[in-house]
């Protein structure tokens, strides 16, 4: 595929990473000299500097012949406007902008993206996406993350082996002896920063972060069988009132039934507005770094802390005070920076979440057509959970998973058959309409395609 990326900042960069690896021509425009430099010497894409609302600049990067567009850049306006031109202009078949302002997403104005009025064909809000990320944690207290599949019924789970996990040290092949009615499969892990594929003779080892797909309905019996027996808060602290902050404590209302949700917003005006906005939740105007802040917050009693300021440094200093009042809570913080994951063990912070990756995950989502319904982007990009359905001209139909050949870096986790989910065995036999979750490295994305019959885009 041809496509173009509007937008050269962390999102941008790492798009056009992930895309240029699977042999799509990607070309990349923003307006910094200097990060198009960085973009042209590091990756194998092309770099235009200039201002891609400009249609002279959209042509230099061959709009014509693009078949996607992908708006990234800091400003909605400028978004919206790139896929207005890239339409009318270009006619270029499918447009994705990434829009934050709470203004162009919700009630009647959400209604203007259409082809008579603003033609974009995909809308990312990345706060919405990440406060759904963190829901979706909370939601499994055991898990670091917790990703639906196959219309929820199926789930990718990433989960911490710790020393007192009882599957810990056992081989894969005895694990399912030993729990022969689970509908899990582990299908990797990441080991000393080492992303390894699972074979049935390997162990879990203390350490492992692991990726299991599992039914949805045995969520608890699973996260159990790794030592995760945390019961889900209804204490919850949410420092940082911005959209991602306001957007969880949404979710927390409407899901969580007894939740007490209390947020701790610095900025006296916002703190205002969020609290007109939401029914239940309580909302402390302070400095989440003011210890005394934080003890009108109750921070003893609270079960859950989440630091979702802008600031990462604040982020981990909250997570820091809140492990001073009681080590058993969980603390979740947001970092931009991925070098502060280095600093998560050591200062005991349960889980840090890049929002970056988060928005990366769900536009590659849309970037594939056909039968592929959702992407789950883990290790940067290099691997991918894939949602797929076996179609007629697909050549796994009819076929046993030991007889299909697949590349050793794509492995089958679960398949949703008639409403049903089935851990796959070797002689286990495709047929069509199977929805197929799968892991691939993102190097194989156009044997994927090859494989499930799936068109580009």
């Amino acid at each position: 595929m041809n496509i173009i990326i509007c937008g050269a900042g962390k999102v941008g960069i790492s798009i056009s990473k992930q895309l240029s690896a699977q042999a799509h021509s990607i070309t990349v425009i923003d307006q910094s000299s200097e990060d198009i430099k960085k973009i042209n010497e590091t990756q194998d894409v092309k770099g235009i500097v200039g201002r891609a609302t400009f249609p002279s600049v959209l042509e230099n990067a061959g709009a014509a012949n693009a078949d996607m567009i992908i708006a990234v850049t800091k400003n909605d306006e400028t978004n919206m406007i790139i896929c207005q031109l890239a339409h009318s202009l270009f006619n270029v078949n499918k447009k994705i902008a990434r829009i934050r302002a709470k203004e162009f997403l919700e009630g009647r104005w959400s209604k203007l993206y259409n082809k008579s009025n603003l033609p974009i064909d995909v809308i990312i809000s990345p706060e919405m996406e990440v406060a759904k990320s963190l829901f979706r944690k909370l939601e499994a207290p055991g898990a670091l993350d917790n990703v639906p599949f196959a219309g929820d019924k199926i789930k990718v789970l990433e989960i911490a082996v710790k020393k007192d996990c009882p599957t810990i040290n056992m081989s894969l092949k005895n694990l399912t002896e030993k729990f022969p009615d689970f509908k899990a499969n582990i299908l990797a892990v990441v080991r000393k920063d080492k992303f390894i594929f699972l074979k049935k003779n390997d162990k879990l080892l203390e350490g492992d972060k692991a990726y299991v797909v599992v039914s949805t309905d045995q969520l608890t019996q699973i996260l159990k069988a790794f030592g995760h027996e945390e019961k889900t808060a209804k204490k919850i602290l949410i420092v940082g009132g911005g959209n991602i902050g306001l957007n969880l404590a949404k979710l927390l209302e409407s899901n969580f039934d007894g939740a007490r949700v209390k947020i701790i917003e610095k900025d006296k005006e916002r703190a205002e507005v969020i609290a007109t906005e939401l029914t239940s939740s309580i909302v402390i105007c302070g400095d989440a770094l003011d210890e005394e802040i934080l003890k009108e917050a109750n921070i003893e009693e609270t079960e859950t802390i989440l630091a979702l300021t802008n600031d990462d440094e604040d982020n981990i200093m909250v997570c820091v005070l809140a492990e001073k009042y009681s080590p058993t809570k969980r603390t979740i913080a947001i970092v931009n920076k991925s070098n502060y994951s280095l600093l998560q063990k050591s200062l005991n912070i349960d889980d840090l979440v890049d929002p970056r990756m988060t928005t990366v995950s769900r536009i590659m989502e849309h970037v594939h057509k056909g039968t592929i319904e959702t992407v789950y982007s883990v290790q940067d990009g290099e691997y991918e959970f894939i949602e797929a359905e076996i179609l007629e001209k697909s050549e796994l139909l009819n076929k046993s998973i030991k007889d299909t050949n697949l590349p050793e870096h794509i492995r089958i986790g679960a398949v949703l058959r008639a409403n049903k989910v089935v851990i796959p065995r070797s002689d286990f036999i495709f047929e069509k309409d199977d929805l197929v979750v799968f892991l691939a490295k993102r190097e194989l994305l156009k044997e994927v395609e090859s494989i499930f019959r799936l068109s580009s885009i």
